[in-house]
């Protein structure tokens, strides 16, 4: 859904993963029940369940299985479908050999099925849950893995709604009872780069912060017709990325590492959000999703950053974060996700006046996250990021309802709000019905500004 970044020492990046495996799948997975406790060679080995099987969470094992020391083994794989699960399972299985052991009986398929893969984990021993899939479903299974006791890994995002956000923020303090350590995916907090450039900043080298700036512009593709083959429910929980009650839509589920990165920027939550979107006259597009937008958050001290986005081809390409200070600009942040840290000499954030530049970072960001989690685990170290990724999902929730209702929306608003997407979500089945539906054309709802509720 975004420009792919290149692969990066010592791991493939995470969505290209299973495209770079190569080989056909033969095997076929079949649904089971939970499974004693299984036990690995070794009582430091840490074994992994993997929810949610898609180029994300194939990634994510990959970066768990290549971190020092070897300490690490799959055991359980669960998700929505059949053929995704087989893909990740044969990509990982032909990379990682045994280190992938995973028999039929251990792979679990359906809406409850991430519930067999974390019973198969051993609580309190330092096993894992990679909560992989889709947001809406994050904040169910996050309690799930907190109550059996287990170690999470979690991806972005992290919740659809504010309800979902406090179910994970409630989660997060369950969890510091218990000495459950959970990393959520906002990988750039692992960046030895931007640590040492968020150390200048607050050490006066940029001056005063003035106000920040993040950009995420490039094409994206358009949701067609639904296929006769294919069910409502199915087809709208396979393209995640287009519904709301599924991942948040679009710019809520990528652009929340910009959103993240602000906050960690101005090392403050904001206080209000306010921003336009819209889509372009000609689109085609049959999903939820806009093309363009653009947010202004507040923050306590009255400084603000923005964040500009646009979804279209044929149009300027640009992926960036910055911070400006009373002395000097910096590049926060770089195409993908990458360590393009550089200080200007003045305002101009262009090649020709860069004053420094950071060298190059010996591992891929999303890397370092898992070595340090894994160091954490293995050594006993606090680890949980659940709250803090709460609030930036949180505050990009804030921004999506200040563009979509057109109004000024407040971080007290947004904490207290009672909207949800889609109060069923906890018990759905393969064979429910989504909580939206298409027009007669196939097109389905979309925000319009001074007349959609969303907070």
């Amino acid at each position: 859904m975004n420009p792919q970044p290149p692969p990066t020492a010592p791991s493939l990046n995470r969505r290209s993963f299973i495209q770079q495996s190569g080989r056909a799948i033969t095997a076929s997975a079949l649904a089971g029940v939970a499974l004693p406790h299984v036990h690995a060679a070794g009582n430091d080995t840490i074994q992994l369940a993997l929810i949610g099987c898609g180029g994300r969470g194939s990634g994510a094992v990959a970066n768990a299985l290549d971190a020092p020391g070897g300490r690490t083994k799959m055991v359980a794989m669960a998700d929505l479908y059949q053929d995704r699960l087989e893909r990740s399972h044969q990509a990982l299985a032909d990379k990682y050999g045994d280190r992938v052991d995973v028999p039929y009986d251990r792979q679990f398929i359906g809406f409850d099925a991430f519930k067999n893969a974390i019973d198969s984990l051993r609580p309190g021993s330092g096993d894992i849950a990679l909560l992989t899939g889709y947001a809406g479903f994050r904040p169910q299974q996050l309690e799930y893995a907190v109550e059996r006791g287990v170690n999470v890994f979690m991806e972005k995002s992290f919740a659809t709604d504010p309800v979902g956000v406090r179910r994970v923020m409630a989660a997060a303090e369950a969890a510091d009872k218990k000495g459950i350590k959970i990393a959520a995916g906002l990988m750039c907090r692992h960046s030895p780069n931007r640590e040492e450039l968020i150390r200048r900043l607050r050490g006066g080298e940029l001056g005063d912060l003035l106000y920040t700036r993040a950009y995420r512009m490039g094409p994206v593709g358009n949701l067609g017709p639904k296929p006769e083959d294919k069910s409502e429910m199915e087809w709208q929980v396979r393209n995640f990325t287009k519904f709301y009650w599924v991942s948040g839509g679009l710019w809520a589920e990528m652009d929340i590492h910009q959103v993240d990165e602000l906050c960690w920027l101005h090392d403050a939550l904001p206080v209000s959000a306010q921003g336009v979107c819209g889509r372009a006259a000609n689109s085609q597009d049959r999903s939820q999703n806009l093309d363009s937008f653009n947010v202004e958050w507040t923050f306590p001290n009255g400084t603000r950053a923005m964040h500009t986005v646009r979804y279209l081809p044929k149009t300027l390409s640009h992926f960036a974060t910055y911070v400006h200070g009373s002395k000097k600009a910096a590049q926060f942040s770089g195409n993908t996700h990458a360590a393009d840290v550089e200080i200007y000499k003045n305002q101009n954030t262009t090649r020709d006046n860069i004053e420094s530049k950071a060298p190059k970072e010996q591992n891929s960001v999303w890397q370092n996250q898992w070595n340090d989690y894994l160091d954490a685990i293995q050594n006993d170290k606090p680890f949980n990021q659940a709250k803090r990724a709460a609030q930036s999902n949180l505050a990009a929730i804030m921004g999506r309802a200040a563009m979509h209702m057109g109004r000024v929306i407040t971080w007290d608003e947004a904490m207290a709000s009672p909207f949800q997407w889609f109060p069923g979500i906890d018990n759905l089945s393969i064979e429910g019905a989504p909580p939206v539906l298409p027009d007669e054309k196939g097109n389905y709802p979309v925000p319009v500004p001074g007349q959609w509720t969303e907070i």
